[in-house]
């Protein structure tokens, strides 16, 4: 039996497709519900069908892991591994978080499975995972490697830009009002990603001006690890290359990685979204 593995959800994105300890993560999927019919794990769902607009009736609706598929995958994960370390992305998208702290709780098995409120998600949760992977295959044990976890956290860094305020209404992160108004007068709404909800930052006319206000963000920074941005589907930014050697300019020994909206980002954020991530270094 293996001492400890790392179980995420499939709303992370990875920056590498291989990575020290990658034997040793699980991915928990998300189901998708359309129009009333359910599709688990999200198969034949396609991104570019996604209407722009959550007030559509074929809006897809993510739905998190039960606290019963929780616990399924908790037994059988302590089959094969002595301790769990489960890393979530921020609990203010789903209950993904909520429903795995009831599954452990009613295990009994507080010891054996630490649950962790990641603070983000896609690429910040699948650098997080990775560093937590890595220090595991170095030999960390899960106390130590979940210290380094919550001292990552307040490091990594979300700027999400999204036109679809209906879908933020959807998940219960903006009323309905300010979504229908917004929608209506073409806004782009930023927003940074801290203290586990989006804080409004600015207002923008073009996607241009969002890689302005992602430049202006990283400028913040001194000591950054990595850098991802995440692109809509279809792409919004069509010259990335331009993007890529902007920031890698700003800094040229900072790791940096592109990534497509995956499905579980798209149904909470709307598929013409994009995020830039950045994660600080810590000692």
């Amino acid at each position: 039996m293996l001492p400890i593995c790392i179980l995420t959800d499939s709303s992370a994105q990875f920056p590498q497709h291989s990575f020290p300890g990658q034997n040793l993560v699980r991915v928990i999927p998300h189901d998708v519900e359309i129009g009333g019919k359910l599709y688990p794990e999200g198969k034949d769902v396609k991104i570019g069908s996604f209407p722009t607009s959550a007030f559509d009736p074929g809006t897809p609706r993510l739905v998190p892991p039960s606290p019963a598929k929780f616990a399924d995958w908790f037994t059988g994960l302590s089959r094969e591994f002595n301790e769990i370390l489960v890393v979530l992305h921020d609990n203010h998208f789903s209950a993904a978080y909520d429903n795995a702290v009831q599954a452990a709780v009613e295990l009994k098995a507080s010891r054996s499975i630490q649950v962790i409120n990641a603070q983000t998600i896609s690429a910040g949760l699948g650098v997080l995972v990775q560093i937590a992977a890595e220090a595991l295959h170095n030999g960390a044990g899960a106390v130590e490697t979940e210290h380094l976890i919550r001292r990552q956290i307040p490091h990594i860094y979300t700027v999400i830009c999204t036109p679809g305020l209906s879908y933020l209404h959807q998940v219960g992160i903006i009323d309905r009002a300010q979504a229908v108004v917004g929608e209506m007068l073409n806004f782009i709404p930023v927003y940074t990603l801290e203290e586990e909800r989006l804080t409004p930052l600015e207002k923008v006319r073009s996607y241009r001006q969002t890689v302005d206000l992602f430049v202006e963000f990283l400028e913040e920074f001194e000591n950054l690890r990595h850098i991802a941005l995440v692109q809509s589907i279809p792409p919004l930014l069509t010259d990335t290359r331009s993007v890529r050697q902007l920031f890698q300019e700003i800094y040229p020994n900072t790791t940096y990685s592109e990534h497509n909206i995956n499905i579980p980002l798209a149904a909470l954020l709307g598929p013409r979204a994009l995020a830039m991530l950045a994660v600080e270094k810590i000692h």
